[in-house]
C-alpha cells in the first residue's frame, strides 16, 4: 500500500468561518453601513502595509472576465470568473451546482475550494492585504468575503479583487452587477475584515502563489489528487519540485499521482529519487517496493522493502 507524504502542515481552509455569502444588492447595504463606494481618498488602518513603500502603487489584471451576479450567485459568478481566467470555458451556470445551495441561498467557503479542485484548479487560500496586494500586484485575481452588512445582521458577499490605485486609495473589484467597481481601501477593509480577510487564489497548477508557502501549497495541490485530478496534480508537485527541490512531500506526492495514473516507470523513479535524497525515510522505500513489485521486479522490491522496516519510525 502506497503511503502519503504530501500534507502535513496544511491550513485550515476554512477557518473558523461558516458563513454563505447571500449576496444582496450592495448599495442599499452600504447605505445601511454609512459608506461610500466611490470616495477614494481615506487610507486602511494598521492591518495594512506601509502603502507609500508598496510597488508598484497600481496594477489592474484586466483579462479577468466579468459575469454579472443573478439574484444570490455571487458564490458561482466570482468562482466562474477566476476559472475563465485561468484557461477554462466557464459560465456562472456550469458552476452553480458545484457551490450553491439553494436552502441557504449561499455558497460555503469549502464548496468554494472544493470545485475549483475538481476543474483542475489549485485552490490556494489567503489571508491579509499584504498577502492580497502582493497577488494582484503578481498578475492574480483574489476572491474575496465580505460582509456587506453588520455584525448583528451579516450580508455575505464574494468579490473578485482585480487591481487597487494606492495613490488614489482604491480597491477595483468585479463585484455583483458592477465590473471593475472602486471601492476606497478603508470602506473595503472594514467589509472584508468581518470575515477574518478570507481570500482565494484559483490558479493553474503549475502557477506557484507570490506569496507561496512549502507546507500550504502542497496541502493545495494534495487537494487535486484528492479530485482525482491526477494530471493536474502532477504539474503542481513539479511546480513545487522546481520552486522547492528539497521537498520530500512534493516528490511522495509526484510519485503517487504518476502511479495513480498508471505510469509505474516514472512513479519508480519518482520514489528511487526520494530514496536516494531522503535515505532515512521509510516511506519512499516502501512505495518503491510496492511499485517495483508490481513490474515484476521481485529481488529489487524485497530489497527496498527490508530497507523500509529498517529505517523504523512511525510507519515501521
Amino acid at each position: 500500500m502506497l503511503v502519503e507524504k504530501s500534507g502535513a502542515g496544511a491550513r485550515v481552509e476554512n477557518g473558523s468561518l461558516s458563513q454563505y455569502a447571500h449576496c444582496l444588492a450592495l448599495m442599499l447595504l452600504l447605505t445601511v453601513l454609512g459608506l461610500s463606494v466611490t470616495s477614494c481618498a481615506t487610507l486602511p488602518h494598521r492591518h495594512w502595509p506601509d502603502l507609500a513603500a508598496y510597488e508598484p502603487d497600481r496594477q489592474e489584471i484586466k483579462s479577468v472576465p466579468f459575469f454579472a451576479q443573478e439574484a444570490f450567485q455571487c458564490g458561482p459568478s466570482t468562482l466562474a470568473m477566476v476559472l475563465a481566467w485561468s484557461g477554462i470555458t466557464m459560465n456562472p451556470g456550469s458552476v452553480a451546482s458545484k457551490v450553491f445551495t439553494p436552502s441557504k441561498r449561499g455558497a460555503l467557503q469549502p464548496a468554494m475550494i472544493s470545485a475549483a479542485r475538481r476543474y483542475g484548479r489549485i485552490a490556494y487560500p489567503i489571508s491579509g492585504p499584504e498577502e492580497m496586494l502582493t497577488e494582484v500586484a503578481a498578475g492574480h485575481p483574489v476572491i474575496v468575503l465580505q460582509n456587506l452588512g453588520l455584525s448583528w445582521f451579516p450580508k455575505w458577499h464574494y468579490a473578485v479583487v482585480i487591481g487597487y490605485d494606492l495613490d488614489e486609495g482604491c480597491v477595483i473589484l468585479h463585484s455583483g452587477r458592477t465590473p471593475r467597481k472602486r471601492m476606497a481601501l478603508r470602506v473595503f477593509d472594514k467589509t472584508w475584515a468581518r470575515s477574518n480577510r478570507w481570500a482565494l487564489l484559483v490558479l493553474s497548477p503549475g502557477d506557484l502563489p507570490a506569496t507561496a508557502e512549502q507546507a500550504p501549497f502542497l496541502s493545495a495541490v494534495l487537494g487535486l489528487e484528492k479530485a482525482g485530478q491526477w494530471e493536474a496534480a502532477v504539474e503542481g508537485y513539479r511546480a513545487a519540485l522546481d520552486h522547492w527541490p528539497g521537498s520530500l512531500g512534493a516528490l511522495m506526492g509526484l510519485g503517487n499521482s504518476y502511479y495513480a495514473l498508471g505510469e509505474k516507470v516514472a512513479a519508480a523513479d519518482t520514489f528511487r529519487l526520494a530514496t536516494q535524497r531522503f535515505p532515512t525515510q521509510g516511506c519512499a522505500f516502501n512505495n518503491l517496493a510496492q511499485v517495483l513489485w508490481e513490474q515484476g521486479k521481485h529481488q529489487e522490491a524485497v530489497e527496498a522493502a527490508r530497507r523500509a522496516v529498517s529505517t523504523g519510525g512511525p510507519l515501521s
